[in-house]
């Protein structure tokens, strides 16, 4: 903790102050974004200056490579929008901008930055990743002294679960081992943008953005996200940010004074959101339906942008790209996917893969089936409204939804692990099913080990499953130490538990083997061997699936590869099985036997063979 508090000091020193990124006139309160590079993918930069009177001022640029476009003044008289178009000839440097009424001129230094190099950043994620989603308030607090803010509206209160409790990036920092241990390739956190919410509402979790050009300072500062990303892609693993362009917070500084009126929804209007996604691909959805779930507010404090204004769209795709090229973040996880403007959401994705071509996106669909979460991902099949939303990847829920039921229902030819089979039985509606982002829970639902009433074998299973069939597994933080809920604790706030250990006057420290108990050793060992494991397993990672229609209460598939192939065996009966080796012949007669990847015992596959009930067994095949 020491050397993240030394690191944080020198990077105050080196900035001047967290928000130091340009020293403004005092007639321009702000703008966005701070900073831009030369030599971008793209050549077109929007300038949002906001401060008194603004938007009677006209602009001028005399900088070689550089010309201004189109300004555009709006309905508040404190806003300037500048459009500039930047040549590849345009060097880097301090570029003037001269902003002048018939009274007065404002000169401002506007900083064009080199670019850094790309190698190493904006990696993408794929099925070779395991990702680990945590959120940084409730995983470890690294930096006890940025718990108060002065000026900021919430501190950290321990003794309320439903407040911040001051875990922040450089607690992520300090257990960067631990992560990488359990095997995990990709972080993903929760927004670290800058929530300034009233303490009542409890905006910890980071989704209700009131800056989207500012880590919360009770998590860090811009300069140190940037480091902890660089920390990140020296262990060769990468980070995924999470993003919001559905909604901000209503103590965002542009409710003050909206650029326009229509630069969000009229709540009095529309009313909240009906939370019916299924409703964006439902060719029968009436228009009602429809702006109730794209133009309702998601809760009364998240105003819902309207990204049919075009000045906003082109701010918000404009600061996507700001956050790639500053960070070297390797992908994006957008919140809320299905309930902002359609056209909107497509244009974004094209033009951030666009223009960062080995990036990727995974949008949330939360939806009731499988043909409608199909709908939001690229050349979507069998859609003929002529829709393209050029999104790479999806949060997979109806995996999670199949995988819950397969250990909650009695086995039937449909119920019970047949769960498992017919919701992937589905995947040719999706464009690329092994893009998708799979999981068994997340910070919005219970804890997997709940759902399944805290049964250690068929978590184990579960487990085993995410790790071996088709996609890119996500493991919720707390998942290695088998969590259940917080007693005496209910909502959400159940579920998104601190860690015991990450924080100085934790009682016990479950980051480390003396502090855990024998139960969370065993788990986390388990765990880690099997996702260790899939790292280097190239079956899992690129090869077909072949899966067999599951009988006797077994499941049995195949990950098929010219370097590799593994057997997957789920025996959800409480007595061991004998599976007659005839039926996956197609596979089995390449191989003599499979060696266990936990115990590494050998088991003959040219006979007939058993499995031991209650498990998910997993052999590679020799």
């Amino acid at each position: 903790m020491k050397k993240i508090r030394s690191l944080v000091l020198i990077l105050l020193c080196i900035t001047g102050s967290y928000q130091a990124f340009a020293q403004l006139p005092e007639e321009i309160q702000i703008i966005d974004p701070p900073f831009w590079w030369v030599q971008m993918p793209v050549n077109e930069l929007q300038l949002q200056l906001y401060g008194d009177n603004l938007g009677h001022y006209r602009a001028s640029i005399d900088y070689p490579g550089v010309k201004i476009t189109r300004q555009i003044a709006v309905e508040s008289p404190n806003y300037l929008f500048l459009y500039i178009e930047i040549s590849d000839e345009a060097d880097a440097g301090d570029m003037e901008i001269r902003l002048s009424n018939k009274k007065k001129e404002i000169k401002l230094d506007y900083e064009l930055r080199v670019r850094e190099s790309r190698e190493g950043k904006n990696q993408g994620f794929d099925p070779s990743d395991v990702i680990y989603l945590m959120m940084p308030d409730r995983f470890a607090n690294g930096d006890p002294s940025n718990d108060s803010i002065e000026g900021m509206r919430e501190s950290a209160e321990r003794s309320n679960p439903e407040r911040r409790q001051g875990g922040d990036i450089a607690g992520v920092m300090d257990h960067l081992d631990y992560i990488e241990k359990l095997g995990m390739t990709a972080i993903w956190f929760t927004p670290i943008l800058e929530n300034d919410m009233s303490p009542e509402y409890g905006a910890y979790h980071g989704y209700a953005a009131t800056d989207l050009y500012k880590v919360d300072r009770r998590f860090g500062s811009n300069e140190l996200y940037k480091v902890l990303v660089e920390a990140v892609h020296a262990r060769d693993m990468k980070v995924i940010m999470d993003m919001i362009h559905n909604h901000i917070g209503d103590k965002h500084w542009w409710m003050e004074d909206l650029p326009t009126q229509d630069w969000v929804y009229d709540f009095e209007e529309y009313g909240q959101t009906n939370f019916r996604g299924a409703v964006g691909s439902d060719p029968y959805a009436s228009q009602h339906d429809r702006d109730k779930l794209m133009n309702g507010w998601f809760v009364p404090e998240m105003p819902d942008l309207n990204q049919n204004n075009d000045l906003l769209a082109d701010y918000l795709i404009q600061n996507t790209l700001w956050w790639i090229e500053y960070s070297g973040i390797d992908g994006i996880r957008m919140d809320t996917y299905v309930y902002p403007d359609q056209a909107y959401m497509a244009r974004w994705a094209r033009e951030v893969m666009q223009a960062y071509p080995d990036f990727n996106i995974v949008g949330e669909a939360w939806v009731n089936n499988v043909p409608a979460a199909a709908y939001w991902q690229y050349d979507e099949a069998g859609v003929d409204d002529g829709y393209q939303s050029n999104l790479p990847s999806l949060i997979d829920f109806q995996f999670s939804f199949a995988v819950r039921d397969a250990f909650n229902e009695e086995f039937e030819w449909t119920k019970g692990i047949s769960r498992l089979y017919y919701t992937l039985s589905q995947d040719f509606l999706y464009s690329d099913p092994m893009g998708n982002v799979i999981f068994l829970d997340n910070h919005d639902m219970e804890r997997f080990y709940e759902q399944i009433e805290r049964n250690e074998d068929h978590f184990k299973m579960a487990y085993a499953f995410l790790m071996t069939t088709r996609g890119i597994p996500q493991v919720y933080y707390g998942t290695e130490l088998m969590m259940s809920h917080e007693e005496g604790v209910s909502g959400d706030e159940s579920w998104r538990q601190t860690i015991p250990g990450g924080w100085p006057d934790d009682q016990r420290n479950a980051f480390t083997i003396d502090g855990r108990t024998h139960k969370e050793n065993e788990i986390l060992e388990y765990i880690t061997k099997l996702t260790q494991w899939r790292k280097e397993a190239i079956a899992v990672h690129e090869g077909e699936l072949v899966h067999f229609i599951p009988e006797n209460n077994s499941y049995v598939y195949f990950r098929v590869h010219k370097e590799q192939t593994v057997m997957v065996v789920m025996n959800a009966n409480e007595e061991t099985v004998t599976l007659d080796r005839d039926r996956f012949a197609e596979i089995l007669d390449d191989f003599s036997f499979g060696v266990n990847v936990m115990s590494g015992e050998k088991m003959d596959v040219m006979e007939d063979f058993e499995v031991a009930g209650k498990m998910t067994g997993v052999w590679e095949l020799k």
